[in-house]
């Protein structure tokens, strides 16, 4: 099972957990030694199969450091927060937290987008 370490010290991911709002984007990033990378990538591919059934599941795309890093990042969208923390519940989904290297390690934290005027739309 990996090690989950929070992304930001002082919300965690069970704080964010509790809210109600909308649409969110789950960034996840994982660090494992270069070597586990093909593990890693086959534990991913199996639990974005899963979560990509739930409902309130939009899309997902994961992104490798280059030039042989084992830091790997995830992007998804979700529907809600509700629709992610169901999926993040679901019993399937954490019976296949074991298939990670045992070296891995996870932050997940949830995001919204953020309006900037010129730059970026909300």
């Amino acid at each position: 099972m990996p090690t989950f370490v929070e992304m930001d010290r002082t919300v965690t991911l069970a704080e964010q957990l509790s809210d109600d709002g909308g649409p969110v984007v789950l960034v996840n990033t994982f660090v494992v030694p270069p070597a586990e990378a093909e593990r890693l990538l086959a534990a991913w591919t199996a639990d974005a199969e899963i979560m990509r059934r739930q409902p309130g599941f939009v899309s997902t795309q994961l992104h490798r450091g280059i030039a042989g890093s084992g830091v790997f990042l995830n992007y998804a969208v979700w529907d809600s927060v509700a629709a992610f923390r169901a999926a993040f519940a679901n019993p399937e989904f954490r019976a296949r937290l074991s298939d990670y290297p045992a070296g891995a390690t996870v932050s997940p934290h949830l995001f919204r987008k953020v309006a900037v005027p010129g730059l970026c739309a909300a």
